[in-house]
């Protein structure tokens, strides 16, 4: 009989682990499912940062500087920025008297056009120059006959 009685006791300790564990696996799942739920069933809402989209217009200096710190790329030097000032003076003063010279050639070989009113095509070394009246006004066509590259120039009517 002791034997029955160890065995039913034993059984009846089995039984009562196991529905603990059941109780225990019963709970955190119940916990999980409520707590997931909550999390899931909030409202999402967004704001953007960046004025340009809508956020706050206090943002744009804080942006600003923050995209100032992280760039990396630096701006390649130019000619211009290495000349020193004298140099930039004698350039331009050469590229106004370069100007003058081909204003005046320019006039000496349009005599005969006069201020553009005489219709017709003209040739200056490689530029075909081909002006004519249109509805639209005076209309100067350009042609570079060394590389092919076309300008208009649309002079609208008074």
């Amino acid at each position: 009989m002791p034997y029955i009685f160890t065995t039913i006791t034993k059984t009846k300790t089995n039984l009562n682990t196991l529905l603990k564990m059941k109780l225990k696996l019963f709970f955190m799942l119940f916990f999980i499912t409520t707590t997931t739920t909550i999390a899931v069933a909030q409202q999402f809402s967004y704001k953007p940062l960046n004025p340009a989209f809508g956020g706050e217009t206090f943002n744009y200096n804080w942006l600003l500087s923050s995209a100032t710190a992280q760039n990396g790329f630096e701006e390649p030097t130019t000619a211009r920025t290495q000349q020193s000032a004298l140099d930039r003076f004698g350039a331009s003063l050469n590229q106004q008297v370069l100007n003058q010279i081909s204003r005046s050639l320019l006039s000496q070989q349009l005599q005969a056009v006069g201020d553009f009113n005489q219709e017709g095509t003209f040739t200056f070394g490689s530029l075909n120059v081909e002006i004519f009246d249109s509805e639209e006004g005076l209309v100067i066509n350009i042609l570079d006959t060394s590389n092919g590259e076309e300008t208009q120039v649309i002079v609208p009517n008074p």
